[in-house]
């Protein structure tokens, strides 16, 4: 599958997953699938929604917290044009985010965040007042570490536990799953990638205990599954926890979720993006990293060029946003990043082998 798709349409296939992805499953963000069916029948469209009760009707293809978090992530490999630390990602926080954000766009844990950002302490320790380790904070926005250590699956890892210390504790289960967003993003850029090396990458760089095995079983249980409703009801019986915060947002059934559906769709981006917005529950960030992935291997080609062009839209519209650049924009400026690590490591190579 992966050796026709060029390395700078991976980066953009998995931006555009993400952005897409996160504004087709924000509408029916914490709803039970019977309520989306009800509503929708099979969803398959950008719909407006409103979120946080504030009066703020948002246009359709209006992404959301998670989006704006990647952002942040996206700025930082940006200026610094190759892998990035926490502290280069707090700098970003700092200069980007609108203080009428929280409220607006971010969840109220994150004004938290930033404030300790504010105070000076090191930026390893902010995540440390988060109460929620286990949340897909990281999970679902961690593609740019992905992508700017494409094909070097131990460095996502390092990366995803470095930066995510601004989310998260340090080895906590929440960046244990995160590492599995950013390994299957690295692991799809390779050449000649395809659906079974990245989720074998994932099996060979994980948590054995903690990730592997929780997602070997969902895999086996869903591996016979190609309809959206029959998978959706598959799942639901290992994950429909309700009644503790955020429940439906914790980031092994966020990440075991998309990385089914991943496996059921063989990457197409498309049927990635319908299939996860209709299985309930936290369906902006299940598509989101479902979708990721999916671009990260096979691009934007099953993608409708209305989907594209009405996000891009929305972020034009959007008052509190981190950055107004498009998915392409983004991926684009990723992919320089990438470019210009590569030839830091050559010229470093050269160097050292003539000795």
């Amino acid at each position: 599958m992966s050796e026709q798709v060029s390395l700078r349409e991976k980066f953009y296939g998995c931006i555009a997953g993400v952005h897409i992805g996160s504004a087709m499953g924000a509408p029916v963000e914490g709803w039970d699938f019977e309520r989306t069916e009800a509503t929708y029948g099979i969803l398959d469209k950008l719909v407006s929604y409103e979120h946080f009760n504030n009066g703020w009707v948002r246009e359709a293809g209006t992404t959301e917290d998670g989006v704006e978090r990647q952002k942040l992530m996206i700025s930082a490999i940006i200026e610094k044009q190759d892998r990035v630390t926490a502290e280069d990602v707090r700098r970003q926080w700092l200069l980007k985010i609108k203080p009428e954000s929280a409220g607006m766009i971010s969840e109220p844990f994150e004004a938290v965040l930033l404030a300790m950002a504010k105070s000076g302490i090191p930026a390893r320790d902010i995540g440390k007042y988060c109460d929620y380790a286990g949340l897909n904070s990281m999970s679902r926005s961690c593609h740019p570490i992905g992508l700017i250590n494409a094909g070097d699956i131990e460095n996502a890892i390092n990366d995803v536990n470095e930066v995510g210390q601004l989310y998260q504790t340090s080895n906590g289960r929440g960046l244990k799953w995160a590492a599995v967003t950013a390994s299957a993003i690295a692991a799809a850029t390779k050449p000649n990638a395809t659906v079974d090396s990245v989720i074998g990458a994932i099996y060979n760089y994980c948590d054995p205990d903690v990730v592997v095995k929780e997602i070997d079983r969902e895999l086996g249980r869903t591996q016979h599954i190609s309809d959206i409703r029959e998978l959706r009801k598959a799942l639901h019986e290992s994950y429909s926890i309700r009644g503790i915060p955020y429940e439906v947002s914790y980031a092994n059934e966020v990440v075991t979720k998309a990385l089914c559906i991943f496996k059921m769709v063989n990457a197409n981006v498309k049927e990635a993006l319908i299939t996860a917005i209709n299985m309930g529950r936290d369906t902006d960030c299940i598509t989101a990293v479902a979708a990721g992935i999916s671009g990260a291997l096979s691009g934007t080609s099953s993608i409708p060029e209305e989907w594209i062009k009405q996000v891009d839209y929305a972020t034009s519209l959007h008052v509190v946003s981190n950055s107004h650049r498009t998915m392409k924009e983004h991926a684009e400026g990723l992919y320089q990043a990438y470019h210009s690590r590569l030839i830091r490591l050559k010229a470093y190579s050269e160097q050292m082998a003539a000795i």
